[in-house]
């Protein structure tokens, strides 16, 4: 990792080469998607079928692309009964936590007969995008799932890619039984998005696509949305550590590598007022990459988007966590509470030395679909208003619409809509 003193030139350093991570900046892979977006909208399982002949080496026709549930039983005895219970228990917090979000649709009546009020309903259908392979995580199901079954979605499907056998990873199928999927298709790519997204014979069109995929799937989700609601473009894992003298550099090195190992454009960072805790961090990382089974990812990473920086004071530090927008933050310092306070831009907020972030990514119950490459500014994590949809109510009586008639007409008017303001005016006429 590169260990840098914290100034106005290295911060925009940093933001500039993390932009280089966001899905956006990948527009030569566009034309493929589309092509494979307009094939599935024309020709529907024909072009879907092909696809997955083509990129996942399988042969599938309507009869087998979708998953039965022998095959479903079948994974559940593939698993450790420990780890049904793990992802059982994982799932009971995912759910009370989320519980918590949902509201209540709302009327508010007035004396002078005038209703106004919110109907909050969830949507009809719901369509989770879940990767297979080596990228399989269940946990991810769990975290897309449960939150649309809080709100009430009335039916959830799920398209995950199959192997060349026509098989799906267990722990998938497991967590999609756990967390209520309804039906699970074999398909996978920008092609399952786009079968979503429009509808095929085999599968439905949903009204929203949730989950993470590579860059593909990103952009395929990127130009559906419109046709379908989606949940982000999502963009490589990132962790930021906020830290003083007080933290322990094998816990900041060790929380630091849990995200670099997922890809080799993870970001990493490290932001301290301690050089001290700088250099131990920077030591202990090399003595953890030798136990750590995705040690040459970690390196890559680390080597691109890793980053030690060493700041004059907490408040510079704090500008910069707020300026990076992480996906994740850690605060570890003698008082996280009180940072966390100033604290403006983060996906996910870990405070202490013992709120380790994949406690966030496994067990804890806030969602763990975070908003990524900055977009923490203004997007939140997955949750239950995701899917429920909003209806404004209105009902005037006359002698409500009687008492501002004329402020709606001249309104109307000024806006050269002369037929707004006779809508309202005609109902006054003498």
């Amino acid at each position: 990792m590169k260990t840098l003193q914290l100034n106005s030139k290295t911060k925009q350093e940093l933001l500039g080469n993390l932009l280089n991570r966001n899905p956006g900046s990948y527009t030569q892979y566009e034309q493929t998607v589309n092509e494979i977006i307009e094939n599935v909208r024309i020709n529907g399982d024909k072009a879907l079928f092909d696809y997955t002949l083509k990129f996942d080496k399988c042969e599938l026709d309507a009869s087998k692309v979708t998953v039965t549930r022998q095959e479903i039983e079948d994974a559940y005895a593939k698993l450790s009964p420990d780890f049904i219970e793990v992802m059982k228990k994982s799932a009971d917090n995912i759910r009370v936590f989320h519980e918590k979000q949902k509201r209540n649709s709302w009327i508010e009546t007035k004396e002078d007969g005038s209703i106004l009020g919110q109907r909050i309903l969830p949507i009809e259908i719901s369509g989770v995008y879940v990767p297979g392979g080596k990228a399989a995580y269940p946990s991810s199901v769990l975290m897309n799932v449960v939150p649309a079954k809080v709100a009430g979605v009335e039916r959830i499907i799920m398209c995950t890619p199959p192997q060349a056998d026509g098989s799906v990873n267990p722990g998938t199928l497991v967590a999609a039984d756990i967390a209520g999927v309804d039906e699970v298709y074999k398909v996978g790519g920008a092609q399952a998005i786009a079968a979503m997204a429009f509808g095929t014979e085999s599968i439905p069109k949903v009204d929203k696509i949730t989950g993470p995929g590579n860059i593909f799937v990103a952009l395929a989700k990127k130009a559906c949305f419109g046709h379908v609601s989606i949940d982000s473009i999502a963009g490589p894992s990132e962790i930021l550590v906020l830290a003083d003298d007080t933290a322990r550099a094998r816990y900041v090195a060790a929380d630091l590598l849990s995200q670099a190992e997922h890809d080799e454009l993870a970001s990493a960072i490290l932001v301290t007022t301690s050089q001290k805790l700088a250099d131990e961090v920077s030591n202990e990382i090399e003595e953890l990459l030798k136990t750590l089974s995705r040690a040459d990812i970690i390196r890559k990473s680390l080597e691109n988007y890793g980053y030690i920086f060493v700041a004059d004071t907490m408040e510079d530090a704090i500008d910069a966590a707020n300026a990076v927008a992480s996906e994740h933050l850690e605060i570890i310092t003698s008082n996280p509470f009180e940072v966390m306070t100033k604290i403006k831009n983060a996906g996910a907020i870990f405070l202490g030395e013992y709120s380790s972030e994949p406690l966030g990514d496994y067990f804890a119950g806030p969602n763990h679909i975070l908003p990524t490459n900055r977009t923490a500014r203004f997007f939140s994590p997955l949750n239950v208003d995701d899917f429920m949809k909003k209806s404004s109510i209105i009902a005037y009586s006359r002698e409500a619409l009687e008492k501002v008639h004329k402020d709606i007409e001249l309104f109307a008017k000024e806006e050269s809509l002369t037929a707004h303001a006779n809508s309202i005016a005609v109902r006054f006429e003498k």
